[in-house]
């Protein structure tokens, strides 16, 4: 079984324990951004942080039930609360620009959130926590770079709005894993 770490490539958990995360996005279930006229880099963009916000909303989710660490408990809550709002945000930017996200998370993603599952205990908080650091790293770089060289004025707007906060999100789960 692969160690966990939701690369954002595609994390940051879902919203989509499926039918749930799919709301807080859109309708659409399509897997990649579609439609407007973005440049490639900023739909990929769009993409991967979509995606990667989906499967940080289902993992919190996830770890408000499974947890034991009260700290995890309350990261995960946090990262349901911050991402669904984001990946909101960037819902109606994308809208601006004629874009539709995807509607849910890939394959890859949601067997990342099906093996987590199974975990539980301190097994579950360790793996949760190893995979909030791997994805915060990947997620800090995505949007590091969208806002620095980020095609769409409104997509780098965004990124960097939104940077501080996962920024944040890495220093309190870096912190949370020296605990544990």
């Amino acid at each position: 079984m692969r160690s966990i770490p939701f690369r954002l490539q595609s994390g940051a958990a879902a919203l989509a324990l499926a039918a749930a995360s799919s709301l807080a996005f859109a309708a659409d279930p399509m897997t990649s951004a579609t439609g407007g006229q973005l440049d490639k880099s900023d739909r990929t963009f769009v993409e991967k942080a979509t995606i990667g916000g989906m499967t940080e909303v289902a993992a919190g989710k996830l770890a408000q039930d499974k947890a034991t660490d009260p700290s995890v408990k309350a990261f995960a809550a946090r990262m349901v609360s911050d991402h669904t709002k984001a990946g909101a945000e960037l819902t109606k930017v994308a809208a601006s620009e004629g874009v539709t996200v995807p509607g849910a998370i890939d394959k890859s993603h949601q067997k990342d959130i099906d093996d987590l599952a199974k975990k539980s205990g301190k097994d579950f908080d360790k793996a949760y926590v190893k995979a909030m650091v791997s994805d915060h790293k990947d997620t800090v770089s995505l949007f590091e770079k969208q806002a620095k060289s980020g095609k769409d004025a409104n997509l780098k707007q965004f990124a960097s709005t939104t940077l501080p906060t996962l920024q944040d999100h890495l220093q309190m789960i870096e912190a949370i894993e020296k605990k544990l």
